[in-house]
């Protein structure tokens, strides 16, 4: 599904009025129709349900204006305030509220003087809809306005948000000082980058889509490329696997990874990419810690490398790991692997010289950000996943500089860099250089535990060991990871998730995706 900015929605809705010839008033009908109907369901089990509706003088409040109609027909009981003058309200939105007084509905116009009246009519309503502002709304709340939403986020109702949160940038999920928390947000079309980023996702609570009648031409045209993860554009590119299949035909996977103290990194990465459907996964670490590695690991093969002065993997390993990977569909190379001046000359050598489709991490990635340069020299495809730290680290630019615009300093590095990037956090990043992008929905905070950067790795380099195109395995192997966080949390609770326990449910999410697209394992005939 397309994600978009303001500008972008603004776009489409020109096109599908001035272009296609769907009046605008048609699309508010239907947008303030779609609210109503999630309103009703909201409210299917209240008895007499009361509803106070705050509505701005814009397309916003037009669409408030419908919703208070159809509400209003259905029975409930609606209150509906206007911030501003009457005399103001153009457009759509002034047919709307013309209709909508001329069935002898009473539309009051609040001003600062009016917030006690406001506050009576909540405290006497079973939920609160927010139509003040849309998705052009940008920077600060001001005056009146600014209490009248924090009066409605302290109300202890239920809010449903019209199209955006008032208060909420739709493109960058910023939110003003006074911002509503809405408790769902029905939102016209296509999501916006803001209500599925956060902050913003936050404040917007439930999400609810609403189809208004925009042509499905506009919806996916291939110039929108920012996209949401879904299971059901995303499971098909899963890799079928044929009946006479053995592990061979399912790719080899290296993974350069380990160092004394965190070889945990390197077993969980090892063993995720198993997980995750490769053959066969070689593990290649420093010789001291190989022992250790095959007692731990049953099913990954290991590879014992020269050893720096501290026990990390030395730069005598090259030759080594240049025979290792040939053959190999698929390298990892980072988790745990210390940030050892040698080791990290090795890291960025074998970037710049593999011809293997490549994930790198963790210590992989500390020893880039030491010469950015090595990605435009690389040959091979690369996708690199940087928590924000390491994005940091990367892009110069400071933590809070990442944080604050995530998917804009992820996409200025894949145009600098041309490779992929795995921007991790709640609601993961994946940029590709031809400006695509991906938003990742699945995963919660129960994941923010050490060790579940490793799985996710290991489980991007097992997809790519099985032949996927590198940005469609980051896609899905984001999506996996989360999902399986999520079965994980849902068996544990978010606060005993451990790496461990990731890595144990990745197989029941493939199993989801694959039985989601219409597949199921057959055995042998019965009878």
């Amino acid at each position: 599904m397309k994600v978009v900015t303001a500008d972008e929605m603004r776009e489409i809705d020109r096109r599908a009025i001035e272009v296609i010839g769907i009046p605008g008033v048609v699309l508010m009908e239907n947008a303030g129709r779609a609210v109503a109907d999630t309103v009703k369901t909201i409210l299917r089990d209240v008895t007499n349900p009361r509803v106070c509706i705050f509505a701005g003088r814009g397309n916003n409040g037009g669409d408030g204006f419908v919703v208070a109609r159809h509400l209003a027909n259905s029975g409930v009981r609606v209150k509906t305030f206007l911030l501003g003058d009457i005399s103001q309200v153009q457009g759509d939105a002034r047919i709307n509220l013309d209709i909508l007084r001329g069935m002898g509905m009473t539309v009051d116009e609040l001003y600062a003087d009016g917030l006690p009246t406001a506050r009576v009519a909540m405290s006497m309503s079973d939920l609160v809809i927010d139509a003040i502002f849309g998705t052009g709304f940008k920077g600060e709340t001001e005056g009146y306005i600014s209490h009248v939403i924090d009066t409605v986020n302290e109300s202890g109702r239920p809010v449903v948000a019209v199209d955006v949160p008032s208060g909420l940038d739709s493109t960058t999920g910023r939110a003003s000082s006074s911002c509503i928390r809405a408790n769902h947000t029905v939102t016209f079309g296509l999501p916006k980058v803001g209500l599925v980023l956060y902050p913003g996702a936050a404040y917007a609570g439930e999400l609810v889509i609403a189809d208004i009648g925009l042509p499905e031409s506009l919806l996916v045209d291939e110039n929108l490329k920012l996209n949401l993860s879904m299971g059901d554009s995303i499971r098909h590119w899963l890799p079928r696997r044929d009946k006479d299949s053995h592990k061979g035909t399912f790719g080899r996977a290296i993974v350069i990874a380990g160092s004394p103290n965190m070889a945990g990194a390197a077993a969980l990465t090892s063993t995720a990419a198993l997980r995750a459907g490769a053959g066969l996964v070689t593990l290649a670490v420093p010789t001291g810690l190989q022992g250790v590695m095959n007692s731990k690991l049953t099913e990954v093969m290991t590879r014992g490398l020269p050893e720096t002065e501290s026990g990390s993997i030395s730069l005598q390993a090259q030759p080594l790991l240049d025979g290792v990977s040939r053959g190999a569909a698929a390298l990892a190379i980072g988790p745990g692997l210390s940030t050892h001046s040698e080791t990290a000359q090795l890291v960025r050598n074998m970037v710049m010289t593999t011809s293997v489709p490549t994930v790198v991490d963790a210590d992989g990635i500390n020893a880039i950000a030491q010469d950015p340069g090595t990605l435009k020299a690389a040959k091979a495809p690369i996708i690199l996943t940087p928590h924000p730290g390491e994005m940091a680290r990367l892009t110069g630019l400071s933590i809070l500089e990442v944080k604050r615009d995530r998917l804009n300093v992820a996409l200025r590095a894949v145009s600098q860099w041309g490779k992929i990037v795995v921007l991790k956090g709640a609601r993961t990043i994946i940029a590709d250089p031809s400006g695509t992008a991906y938003i990742n929905p699945t995963g919660n905070p129960g994941m923010a535990t050490a060790g579940s950067g490793d799985v996710l790795t290991g489980i991007i380099v097992g997809l790519l060991a099985q032949g996927m195109r590198a940005l469609e395995a980051a896609v899905l192997g984001v999506y996996v990871h989360g999902l399986a966080g999520d079965i994980a949390c849902l068996r544990l609770g978010e606060m005993g998730v451990t790496a461990t326990d990731i890595l144990e449910s990745v197989p029941e999410a493939l199993r989801r995706l694959v039985e989601e697209r219409g597949e199921k394992h057959v055995g042998w005939p019965s009878g």
